[in-house]
């Protein structure tokens, strides 16, 4: 099983603290029943966010409620925190006065229910130089107030650079049958020659890979997704024949294509090369949780060989973002 900041992740490596809810929240009865379920299944990587809801309140503020309430599970979970960003905006600020700012909210919103296991900057600022911000995340680490630090949607130099300044206990990056960038642009290789977990976001497919999206109007006419490249209408068209094959492979192995998605995220963690990655699809109902850890853990030569003729055949169309 890999290991990240001296805690094991379950093979599975679920992870369900993705809260992204765009209105209200989910009632936390919902929301505790689901992470119970996570840790009952041997999911215990946890990603988190100031950006996952408001200032007022977001993932922070349920994971002081929940371990408030289950405190025996605190030293179950490994927490990654995302933060870094403009308070109350998506926009990256990287300077050492907001880094610490968002770091110390986080610890205030936990405060002390939960260690602070990693933390990542969101995005890395293009303002600052990474080496100041891991030498600032760097003392936090020293002075034993966060486990690790961790990366996201960084290139393979930038974690070249951060890694010199302090270790990474792991890079998060959009990985999935829809995306799937980092195999080719020495993202999963330098992390594998770094002994660096990948965190895989959104793998998924931002929902087109769980088999409910077969028409741009299965998406709510409000989804940020109506604004993304791959959601155009010619793009999506043309992106339909790879969710297709990936459909039709599922209904032939008696399992949901979301099974099929997560299971060929495993599976690459088998090839020789590769670094451990760990699939955090997000998940705010129990039956979600169940059905995305259920079925095939990992896929078949035969079945990966299938797979790979299907991406080769069917190239996706648009940018991630």
């Amino acid at each position: 099983m890999p290991s990240l900041i001296g805690k094991e992740v379950g093979s599975i490596g679920y992870g369900t603290m993705r809260m992204t809810w765009n209105a209200e929240p989910p009632s936390e009865e919902v929301c505790f029943e689901t992470l119970n379920t996570t840790l009952e299944l041997g999911a215990n990587f946890w990603n988190g966010g100031e950006l996952y809801g408001t200032p007022e309140y977001n993932s922070m503020h349920l994971l002081n409620k929940y371990f408030t309430k289950y405190p025996e599970n605190a030293d179950k979970v490994v927490l990654s925190v995302k933060g870094g960003l403009k308070k109350g905006e998506l926009i990256p600020d990287g300077s050492e006065e907001n880094i610490r700012r968002s770091v110390d909210e986080c610890l205030r919103l936990l405060d002390g229910k939960k260690k602070l296991d990693i933390f990542e900057c969101a995005r890395q600022d293009p303002a600052f130089p990474v080496e100041q911000t891991i030498k600032v995340l760097a003392e936090y680490v020293k002075e034993g107030k966060i486990g690790g630090i961790g990366l996201s949607e960084v290139d393979a130099e930038t974690i070249r650079r951060a890694h010199k300044v302090h270790p990474i206990a792991a890079v998060e990056a959009e990985m999935s049958l829809w995306s799937t960038d980092i195999l080719h642009n020495d993202i999963a290789k330098t992390c594998a020659e770094l002994d660096i977990p990948v965190i895989a976001y959104s793998p998924l497919g931002r929902g087109v890979l769980t088999g409910a999206v077969t028409s741009l109007a299965d998406i709510p006419h409000d989804d940020i997704r109506h604004h993304m490249s791959r959601f155009q209408e010619e793009n999506f068209k043309h992106n339909m024949k790879l969710i297709n094959e990936v459909n039709e492979l599922a209904t032939r192995k008696g399992v949901v294509p979301a099974q099929i998605a997560l299971a060929w995220i495993r599976t690459q963690s088998n090839k020789p090369g590769m670094p451990t990655i760990i699939p955090i699809p997000g998940g705010t109902t129990k039956d979600k949780v169940v059905q995305n850890m259920g079925g095939a853990q990992a896929l078949t030569d035969s079945e990966m060989a299938e797979i790979e003729a299907i991406l080769k055949e069917h190239t996706v169309s648009g940018a991630r973002y």
